[in-house]
């Protein structure tokens, strides 16, 4: 079984619209309260939760209020115009786990290379406005503690609706969209002017841009829970972000690239590094190949699998950190198992073990082998005995599911 996440965007999304919705699905308030805590600015904002309804559709408001206004310019300025760095260090120096502080940097990171782009200049040059006030980090960190906390495999959305009109900012009067706001949702699908009004805001479809890997108006899986994030203005239409929680009871199917070359005059100790390069930038998997070509000369078959948004990146150090001069590309069909971890116990200590299921049921598992490995030099012996440990005790757990 697959868990999906779905964001019906018929009215559009804004960051406190998603975390009024992810409330109102079931994400508790005290979790999100207390993460949020340790970014240690609970000295400039405050949240108000409270329920409510937007033409008659019963749904959860959120409201950051910022608790400083300091009259002095200078303070005022870097109260509501944080750069890039600033926002990386409040993230990265809290107590927020690992997956959250990369979640909200990643969110982050599609707003500054937005403005980058519309002010053409680089990323830790650029001041966020709006979005680095207090109560834009509070929306963009919040929507990344709360879909850590519900955990799912898959994020997907509708089409975006982006309304109509102008709205005033920083810059003056602009048309609706704002340049931040289209860039960021660029080959993602959206319809405008449904409404004289900025339904999407650069941090909502930051939200989207960073997390959703699949755009699409149809659903076809089985819906659990329905949450209902209430937006401030009345509307000619319901102001509510509508997201859906489910579960889609089939194996994942993932459409992925395999980039390939031939390399038969590079030094061989290279490949290690540019393999560790290729990985940083986000392949999925690296693997060399043996081959012989033509005139009987050995030679290296580099395959990297990589997903769409990599794929220039991926493209990049091949063409700049080998000798080839090109890339064959193969449209893929990936059919992934779904996939859980697991600590269990055994007599040489804790180990992480992986578990996968087809039609709903654990048909294998296995133990991390870093894990085992440091569990093997600890208790100074063989490997093989720490793994036949792990599976006599994990055959209990497997049975019991």
């Amino acid at each position: 079984m697959v868990k999906i996440l779905y964001y019906d965007c018929f009215c559009g999304i804004s960051g406190d619209m998603n975390l009024g919705a992810l409330i109102d699905l079931g994400v508790d308030q005290e979790y999100l309260l207390g993460e949020l805590s340790k970014l240690n600015l609970d000295d400039e904002f405050e949240i108000n939760i409270k329920k409510g309804n937007k033409m008659g559709i019963a749904g959860t408001k959120v409201d950051v209020i910022i608790k400083n206004k300091y009259s002095d310019y200078k303070h005022s300025y870097k109260q509501h115009y944080r750069g890039l760095k600033d926002i990386e260090d409040i993230i990265n120096s809290s107590d927020l786990n690992k997956n959250i502080k990369k979640l909200s940097l990643d969110i982050f990171m599609e707003v500054a290379k937005a403005e980058a782009k519309v002010h053409k200049k680089s990323l830790y040059e650029v001041h966020f406005h709006e979005v680095g006030a207090i109560d834009s980090i509070i929306d963009i960190v919040g929507a990344a503690i709360c879909l850590n906390y519900l955990n799912v495999d898959k994020i997907i959305a509708s089409s975006v609706q982006l309304g109509g009109g102008f709205v005033k900012c920083t810059h003056g009067i602009i048309p609706v969209p704002t340049p931040a706001t289209i860039e960021i949702l660029k080959d993602i699908p959206v319809k405008k002017g449904i409404v004289e009004f900025e339904t999407t805001t650069p941090t909502g479809a930051a939200i989207l841009a960073a997390n959703v890997k699949e755009f699409k108006n149809e659903i076809d899986f089985r819906v659990q829970k329905i949450g209902y994030g209430l937006g401030t203005r009345d509307l000619k239409i319901p102001n509510v972000l509508r997201v859906y929680l489910g579960i889609e009871e089939k194996e994942e199917i993932t459409r992925q690239f395999i980039l390939e070359t031939n390399i038969d005059d590079m030094n061989p100790e290279f490949y290690s590094y540019i393999e560790e390069k290729l990985f940083q930038k986000g392949a999925l998997d690296v693997f060399k190949t043996p081959i012989i070509m033509k005139k009987g000369r050995p030679a290296i078959k580099l395959s990297v699998l990589v997903d769409e948004k990599k794929e220039k990146d991926i493209i990049d150090i091949i063409f700049k950190e080998t000798t080839s001069l090109g890339i064959r590309k193969f449209d893929v069909e990936k059919i992934m198992l779904k996939r859980t971890f697991e600590k269990i116990n055994t007599k040489y200590g804790k180990i992480t073990i992986k578990k996968a299921y087809y039609d709903g049921k654990i048909i294998k598992y296995k133990p991390e082998y870093e894990e085992c490995k440091e569990l093997a030099v600890k208790n100074d012996v063989n490997i093989d005995r720490i793994y036949k440990e792990v599976y006599i005790v994990g055959e209990s757990i497997v049975d019991d599911k």
